[in-house]
């Protein structure tokens, strides 16, 4: 992690509104941003000022789904960038793993070879092949010979095994060295698949923040003239805003389907589960950045796992998909329904069970989450969003 939100509450930074990054090229070619005198006209009749403010929460709502789908674009970017991150670091352990063997191997097998070679040569220094022809000219001494000869063929043997044992060696080395060549061929293509990920989850999320950048004066502006409109202060006028961003989610988003149980699951250990929250929550206010771990920058995978593994429990690799596979294999999943505080929730494109989990959050209870969102956001506690959420959450303490 790996390049990973939808999230329709979208319009907000941390410390105040902040209207999002989105193409104005076409929204507002729709529907052209209101000038500040067209606003002061609407203010003077009824209907004019509400037709008016429908016009400028349409904007709103308009924006916010190009929102919505540019931050799902990076959250999945992201993600898929986790996984062959994932990958390429497993290839390169087995690599390394390889790498020590043929290095022990190479070094046994020149050892045997060397070994040989010395016997070969004492062999062919005593002329082991004059036996017969001494034993004729040198009978008195026949008995010696003899034994010499029942000496030679024992070196013979021991050195016929020394020499099947130096094969063998160079045969497990060569064998060793093949698969090797092998592993960093496929090494060498994890890597280059993972960095082509990571150039198009840091493309997405440049593109992402390249649309907050120019569009960052027109959250001063909206919130002034929806205020002005409705008489009432900025601050309030925020809060509006929120809370017709919060209904047009809910309205449009995708909530879960129901799901039947699939294995008994206990009960959260809520020692453990505290621990993690007070870990999640010592960094709220930090950063996102895609493949943070810590200490003080995140991304969703990332402080999920870096908050169980205070707790002692390790829920998967840094991956959102990864960590959903893990509950999956330890039978710890629990429909959505039954989630309790310390469950870990996840967000998919499409709803297929084993398909890639494109975010991943701690459920606090009372329908809040903790959550490292994307490259907008910093980590944060927020309502659960119900749009794109996956019918079960795993259990990473029962």
């Amino acid at each position: 992690m790996r390049l990973p939100a939808k999230r329709l509450i979208g319009l907000f930074l941390v410390g105040g509104l902040i209207l999002t990054p989105l193409a104005l090229d076409s929204a507002e070619a729709k529907k052209p941003y209101p000038s500040a005198q067209e606003v002061e006209n609407a203010r003077k009749n009824v209907a004019k000022k509400k037709a008016m403010i429908k016009r400028l929460q349409t904007i709103i709502q308009d924006l916010t789904k190009e929102q919505l789908a540019l931050e799902k674009v990076a959250m999945i970017k992201a993600e898929k960038y986790n996984q062959a991150k994932d990958e390429e670091d497993a290839v390169a352990a087995k690599v390394k793993t390889l790498q020590k063997k043929v290095d022990s191997a190479t070094a046994e097998a020149n050892a045997a070879q060397t070994q040989l070679g010395r016997i070969a040569s004492q062999m062919w220094r005593d002329g082991a092949a004059g036996t017969s022809l001494n034993l004729f000219l040198n009978s008195k001494k026949a008995g010696n010979l003899l034994y010499q000869l029942g000496a030679q063929e024992k070196i013979a043997q021991s050195s016929d095994q020394i020499y099947k044992t130096a094969i063998q060696r160079q045969q497990y080395a060569k064998s060793l060295q093949a698969q090797l060549k092998v592993a960093k061929v496929e090494l060498a293509a994890k890597t280059k698949v993972a960095q082509t990920a990571l150039r198009q989850a840091q493309n997405a999320a440049n593109a992402l923040q390249a649309k907050v950048d120019e569009q960052k004066r027109l959250n001063v502006t909206f919130t002034a003239q929806l205020a002005r409109l409705e008489n009432i202060s900025a601050s309030l006028e925020q809060q509006r805003i929120q809370g017709l961003i919060d209904e047009w989610r809910q309205e449009h988003g995708t909530g879960p389907i129901d799901a039947p149980s699939l294995y008994d699951v206990g009960p959260p250990d809520t020692n453990k589960v505290d621990i993690a929250f007070a870990f999640a929550k010592q960094q709220l206010g930090e950063r996102y950045v895609l493949g943070g771990i810590g200490p003080n920058v995140w991304d969703c995978s990332g402080i999920t796992k870096a908050s169980y593994e205070a707790a002692g429990i390790y829920i998967g690799t840094h991956s959102a998909t990864n960590q959903f596979r893990t509950m999956a294999a330890k039978r710890r999943l629990i429909p959505i329904k039954d989630a309790q505080p310390g469950d870990l929730m996840w967000y998919s494109y499409v709803d297929d069970f084993d398909g890639d989990k494109y975010h991943v959050v701690l459920y606090l209870g009372d329908n809040m989450m903790l959550e490292a969102p994307n490259p907008l956001r910093t980590v944060r506690i927020v309502p659960l969003r119900q749009g794109d959420l996956f019918r079960y959450a795993g259990r990473p303490s029962p």
